[in-house]
């Protein structure tokens, strides 16, 4: 039997389905371990986390790890700093992203093509070489010490978001764009009433990496925030490392809590992140 038919037979199947779940599960295992063994950590007293033979169930389990995690900090005061960045550059970002992303995609003027290739060029600037002149004007401005330099940033496009909503909005079909043209529907009528509702997928898409980039985001709070009282979750937790010892379960409790509204937030918008990223780029 050639290699060809096979592959073609039932049994090639069967076996390219049992290597291909097997692979998922090793990768699955490998990467699901430290995340486990995270949640054991967090759920251990402190003298069984470093011991050997290593202890995966805890004895006995200690619950009250997590409330002393959020008790031990201000964590209120740090969520409702994280969630105010979050919500507001959610916003900004999507909407300042869309507007330039509908322009590249469906307007014409002279030199568009020109100036989004220089959009896109910005990506190839690292961040590392832009932080001390933005410090500089933030400085400046009085920013520093407050979250301004953590939101009014996404009020201006960035290219990867962009060039991904620009390709999404070439997949949907001109006629619609026509249609509504004859029945009166001026620029941003067109934009608001068509494009945004047609592309949730997208959108969806650039809410979850935005949200994860915010709630994630440890270095920006670290260069421009001095005052406890404005300091974000990610910046939080940091506390627990204390000048001569680390509280480890205390840590793990709280990374976990941390943890969890982007797991959840991701399981409940996956639907549209998968069908964002698979339609970008395909021209409909």
């Amino acid at each position: 039997m050639t290699a060809w038919a096979f592959r073609r037979s039932p049994r090639g199947s069967l076996l390219g389905k049992v290597v291909a779940y097997a692979v998922l599960i090793f990768v699955s295992a490998f990467v699901l371990i430290p995340f486990l063994w995270m949640i054991s950590s967090a759920l251990k007293p402190e003298y069984q986390i470093f011991i050997f033979p290593p202890k995966w169930l805890p004895q006995p389990i200690m619950w009250e790890n997590f409330h002393k995690a959020l008790t031990h900090l201000p964590f209120l005061t740090y969520f409702k700093n994280t969630m105010t960045i979050v919500v507001w550059t959610i916003i900004a970002n999507t909407l300042s992203n869309a507007i330039v992303a509908y322009g590249f995609a469906r307007l014409r003027g002279p030199g568009k093509d020109v100036l989004f290739i220089l959009a896109l060029s910005t990506m190839m600037l690292p961040g590392v070489v832009t932080m001390i002149p933005t410090f500089a004007l933030f400085n400046k401005l009085g920013w520093v010490n407050t979250l301004k330099p953590l939101i009014v940033p996404f009020f201006f496009a960035n290219a990867p978001t962009i060039f991904l909503l620009r390709q999404f909005f070439l997949t949907i079909p001109g006629d619609l764009e026509e249609a509504a043209k004859i029945d009166g529907a001026n620029v941003l009528r067109i934009f608001w009433s068509i494009f945004l509702p047609l592309s949730k997928p997208a959108l969806a898409t650039i809410i979850i990496f935005r949200f994860l980039d915010a709630w994630n985001d440890f270095m920006g709070p670290l260069i421009y925030l001095n005052d406890q009282r404005f300091y974000t979750l990610a910046l939080g937790i940091n506390f627990f490392r204390g000048e001569h010892q680390i509280q480890w379960n205390l840590l793990m409790a709280a990374s976990v809590t941390v943890m969890l509204p982007c797991l959840l937030i991701f399981f409940v918008a996956q639907k549209y992140f998968i069908e964002g990223i698979q339609l970008t780029g395909m021209k409909g």
